[in-house]
């Protein structure tokens, strides 16, 4: 909701399953780490999943003691009506609700242990709102996205028009001239790959693909991406990054 209150053109959500087949949006394997439970998600059903508070973040201890009196350690990231587990077909009522066009990128996490089920229930879960089957790509309001290229494919299997991000944790030399797999349209490396090497945003572009950049909250960062003409940047501070952008940089997603 604070994304939304703040401007933010898009939402982004990593979505996984439950032992009995819901997608929720969590982004880690285990839950131990964004909430007060333990266990990994792939194991445990929708009703356990639910009983947990997800608003408590699990900072890194104090580098000293008057840490302690500036700021508060795991501090609620909301108050308690908002701290329950979210579902993506929560989230997907939520923006279809929201009174403006937001572009939802779903992030499918892998490794695990349901493989492609993953993508068949995301699709299925598409279709029943209506959003399996945009007149195009680019006018779709949900882009998928993963780091595994056989769930893209998948993706393009089920739904051929969705438009796909294959994310990049590094430029592999298959990947460095800017070309993608066929059933990817828009490219996506971490902001610190651009950082590295600046030119990839061009070299993708003279091969079709736009450019979705995460994470950028840096200020520094922000001004790199419109510089070099990023379409997508995924952002922490959508409020700050929307701020820093020109007509040369026109859609912000916060995660």
């Amino acid at each position: 909701m604070l994304a939304i209150e703040q401007g933010a053109d898009g939402v982004e959500c990593d979505v996984r399953l439950s032992r009995d087949g819901h997608l929720v949006c969590v982004h880690d394997r285990r839950i131990d780490r964004t909430s007060n439970g333990t266990g990994v998600v792939s194991t445990l059903s929708l009703a356990r999943l639910k009983e947990f508070d997800y608003g408590h973040w699990h900072d890194d201890p104090p580098t000293s003691a008057d840490d302690l009196v500036r700021r508060r350690v795991a501090a609620p990231s909301a108050e308690p009506p908002h701290r329950g587990l979210l579902t993506l077909d929560t989230l997907l009522a939520l923006l279809v609700d929201a009174g403006r066009p937001i572009r939802l990128f779903v992030e499918t996490k892998h490794p695990t242990r349901y493989a492609g089920l993953v993508e068949a229930k995301l699709v299925a879960m598409l279709a029943r709102y209506g959003l399996a089957r945009p007149p195009s790509r680019e006018e779709s309001p949900v882009v998928v996205m993963s780091f595994s290229s056989r769930a893209i494919r998948r993706v393009r299997e089920h739904a051929p028009a969705l438009p796909t991000v294959l994310l990049l944790a590094r430029l592999s030399s298959t990947r460095r001239d800017g070309s993608l797999p066929p059933w990817a349209d828009i490219t996506g490396p971490g902001v610190h790959l651009l950082r590295r090497d600046p030119d990839y945003v061009a070299r993708a572009a003279e091969r079709g693909h736009a450019t979705y950049c995460w994470t950028v909250d840096d200020p520094d960062d922000v001004a790199l991406c419109r510089r070099l003409g990023v379409r997508y940047v995924a952002t922490n501070a959508p409020a700050a990054t929307r701020a820093a952008l020109t007509d040369r940089l026109s859609d912000t997603v916060a995660p």
